[in-house]
This record gives C-alpha cells, sequence and structure tokens, in this order.
C-alpha cells in the first residue's frame, strides 16, 4: 500500500490536529492507492520567532566571519535610526517649481517644440524654457531653496538643477530678455552654487545674497546688481567681484563697467507680519515709516494685495520717510518704498513687508488664549484656546485646524535667527477680535 504524507501551515490562532481518514471506513481500501493529508496550525509569534531566529544566527556567522563588514552594516543601521532628518528627498523636492504665477506665463519643456501654459504643477528641469508676457510675472524656487522671479517680457532656461541629500546643490538659469530678480539662502555646504547667466557672462552668486539680473538685447548690454550678500562676474578671463549696492554693467562689446548704487530704504513701521486692528479701516490712516537714505531727495511708496505687486492699491511719492494712507479695505497687504537721489538715480527695491489690516467688531470680548511656544529648529510651534468657530492669523498666517473646541496648534514659516515677536489675531462670530503677541528667540 502506498501511503503520501503532505504537511502545510496555515496561520491560525488555534492549534488544531486533523486525524487521518481510517481506510477501513470507505471502500476505497480495496482499489488503489488513497492519500493522507496532515496539517498543523501555527501563530504569528511562531512564525516571528524563527524569524529573529534566522536572523540572529545570519549575524552571528557574519560577525565571526567578516568583523569588520559587522561593525560597518551596524553602524549604518545606527545612523540611520539616530538622525531621522537624513531622509532621501522626494522627486517633487528634486524639482524646480513656481511659488506664484501672475497674468500669462508659458513654459516649453526640453523634448517639445510647443509653449503651454504654467500652472503649480509644472515642474522644472533642466533645459525647460520660461516665458513671461507684458501682463506676467513668476516666482521659481529650487530645491535648495534659491529662488528667480521673472518680471514681464522675459525668457529663461534652467541651465542647472542638482539637490541631493548631503552634497553640494547647484541651480541656475540663463536670461535672454527681461529681468529677473534672485535670492538665495544661506548654504549648508560651502561647495553649493547657484548662478545666472546673460551672453556669454557668468555670475557666481554668494550665499545669503539679493539682487537683479537685467539683460537687454536691443540694446546690447545687461547689468547685474548686487542688494545684498555678494557675486561674481566672469566673462572669459575678466573677473570681478561685487557687494552690496554694487553694479556691473556688460556691454556686449567693451569691459565690464562697476558703479555703486543706491541703497533702498530700511523699513521700519508697520512691521513685518504685524497685525493692525482699526474701527473703520476704510477711513483709519495707516502709517508707513522708513530710514533715511543718504543722497536721497525723494520716495516712492508702493502698496499690493499680491507679494509680487501685480495688483498695487496705492503709491506715494514723498520728501520725507514717512507718510500716511487711507481708504484701505480689511485684508493682507505688502509694502516697499525706494529711493530717488538728485540725479535721478533710483534705488532698488529693499525688502517687502507684509501686514493684516483687520476691522475691530463692535464687541471686543472673545476668548483667545495662548498656551505655549516651542521651536523646532527654525519653526516655533504655537499652542492656544480660542472659541469654537472663531478664525484665527498667526503672523500673516491663516489657522486652518482650529479644533470643535477650540484648541489650536499651528507652526510658523522658517524664522530667521534673532529675536520675533510673533502675532496671534481672531475674530469670532459676533464681530468680537482679540489680539496676543509672544516673543521668541531663534538661535543661530
Amino acid at each position: 500500500m502506498l501511503h503520501w504524507k503532505i504537511g502545510a501551515f496555515t496561520t491560525h490562532s488555534t492549534v488544531t490536529t486533523q486525524t487521518p481518514i481510517d481506510p477501513k471506513a470507505t471502500q476505497s481500501h480495496q482499489k488503489g492507492p488513497h492519500v493522507e493529508v496532515y496539517w498543523r496550525a501555527v501563530t504569528y509569534k511562531t512564525v516571528i520567532g524563527y524569524a529573529l531566529l534566522a536572523v540572529a544566527i545570519i549575524s552571528g556567522g557574519l560577525y565571526l566571519a567578516k568583523p569588520d563588514l559587522y561593525k560597518v552594516v551596524l553602524q549604518k543601521i545606527s545612523d540611520k535610526v539616530s538622525d531621522p532628518e537624513v531622509e532621501p528627498l522626494s522627486a517633487d523636492q528634486k524639482h524646480a517649481k513656481f511659488v506664484n504665477l501672475d497674468g500669462k506665463v508659458e513654459v516649453k519643456k526640453v523634448n517639445s517644440v510647443q509653449w503651454v501654459v504654467a500652472d503649480f504643477r509644472t515642474t522644472l528641469d533642466k533645459g525647460d524654457q520660461i516665458k513671461t508676457g507684458s501682463d506676467g510675472d513668476a516666482r521659481i524656487t529650487f530645491g535648495d531653496g534659491t529662488t528667480y522671479t521673472m518680471k514681464p517680457d522675459s525668457l529663461v532656461v534652467v541651465e542647472e538643477n542638482s539637490s541631493e541629500n548631503n552634497k553640494p546643490s547647484s541651480s541656475g538659469i540663463g536670461i535672454t530678455t527681461g529681468t529677473v530678480d534672485w535670492a538665495v539662502p544661506t548654504f549648508t555646504l560651502a561647495e553649493s552654487r547657484a548662478q545666472v547667466r546673460v551672453e556669454d557672462t557668468k555670475a557666481q552668486l554668494g550665499s545669503n545674497s539679493r539682487g537683479k539680473v537685467k539683460a537687454d538685447p536691443e540694446n546690447k548690454s545687461s547689468e547685474i546688481v548686487v542688494s545684498s550678500g555678494s557675486a561674481q562676474v566672469q566673462r572669459g578671463q575678466e573677473k570681478i567681484d561685487l557687494a552690496p549696492f554694487e553694479k556691473v554693467t556688460i556691454p556686449n562689446n567693451g569691459t565690464f563697467q562697476k558703479s555703486n548704487v543706491l541703497a533702498p530704504p530700511e523699513l521700519v513701521a508697520p512691521l513685518n507680519l504685524s497685525p493692525i486692528i482699526a474701527e473703520n479701516p476704510k477711513i483709519s490712516p495707516v502709517r508707513f515709516e522708513w530710514k533715511p537714505v543718504q543722497d536721497a531727495v525723494s520716495y516712492s511708496l508702493r502698496v499690493s494685495t499680491t507679494s509680487m505687486f501685480t495688483k498695487t492699491v496705492k503709491e506715494a511719492k514723498v520728501s520725507s520717510t514717512a507718510v500716511e494712507i487711507t481708504g484701505l479695505d480689511p485684508g493682507d497687504y505688502f509694502w516697499n518704498v525706494t529711493a530717488t537721489d538728485g540725479k535721478k538715480q533710483t534705488s532698488e527695491v529693499g525688502e517687502t513687508f507684509k501686514f493684516t489690516l483687520v476691522a475691530q467688531g463692535k464687541s471686543q470680548s472673545m476668548l483667545l488664549e495662548i498656551d505655549g511656544t516651542q521651536l523646532h529648529g527654525r519653526v516655533a510651534e504655537v499652542v492656544g484656546r480660542t472659541e469654537p468657530g472663531a478664525a484665527l492669523i498667526v503672523n500673516g498666517q491663516s489657522v486652518p485646524n482650529v479644533s470643535p473646541d477650540g484648541s489650536f496648534r499651528h507652526f510658523t514659516e522658517p524664522l530667521d535667527p534673532g529675536q520675533h515677536t510673533i502675532s496671534i489675531i481672531g475674530s469670532n462670530r459676533r464681530g468680537g477680535t482679540a489680539m496676543k503677541q509672544v516673543s521668541i528667540v531663534v538661535p543661530k
């Protein structure tokens, strides 16, 4: 008689044993072979135990055979676990992308012959071209945090785009025509670089720098201005270094021409990201103030509802360093000031500040308590309580996650090293308003 014994595993949580079928109880014993089936159930713990035992045996064998290799592998695992910040960059972080778009902005991918309308889902790679119309503005950010802001009637191409963990980053664009502002963050690795190119001239932009590049093919010249930080401009063997408020003019035929430019005013009030509460914002004056600039004879103030000043709502030209503006509706506003000297030379735009104008309700009674703040690197966490259904703004940003019981937790944008005053303003359904301010210091 031929017997087959087949063993099988299942993962039921109980243990059962099936008794073989008695061949005498059937008629099949008279002719031919039959099959006896056995199985035994085991628990998840048993499977995991065997797996851990196998890992332990393999690790022990590796240690005995290759102790040096064992130490290297163990160290890599330890480093990965102890440093959660070292994570691979996502594909989205490695691409350049648009963070601001206004008016007509188009993109032509490197492997395409067709221009398409740009949107915030558009990713930019090396070789892609971007152009803005007469009413278009676009701000592009790279994986390393460098931003390039294209003004109207500009055409640029992405020439450098590399951002990898623990490796020097690089970003760069070539400007065919138009004007582009740049802003470079503080690089964590000294070998990182950002650059702009006009014709056959390249400018290496310093860490933590800002400035402007203008390409004018009609006049056959270009210019580069540094507002803060530094830049090094080179064409062939010709090289020049630029410091803050210095400009280099680059003729197509001829040598570099370096000159000084008028410094922009330093803004004083309203402070950046500060709230202004007024009983009637439309008729209440808002006072703008800035520090004087040497050799300046007049100043031009601009107030806009957009960060790129595509919608200017108020303008004023004054000879003093302060002016009051009325007629603003409640909402978020951006403002900056330029200076003009006796030779009609105008400074570059300096910093842009943002403020929020809030209408004060008839009843100021509103619950708003700040329970505490905590720093996470350069990001501040604000925890507090307010009324259910209330609207909150922290440093000019809306708080989207107020809980049904009124508790909230908000994380600010990264803050520069130094002391900061965080403003929290709220409004309830009864028309009441409240404001709290907390101070926090971001270490260097």
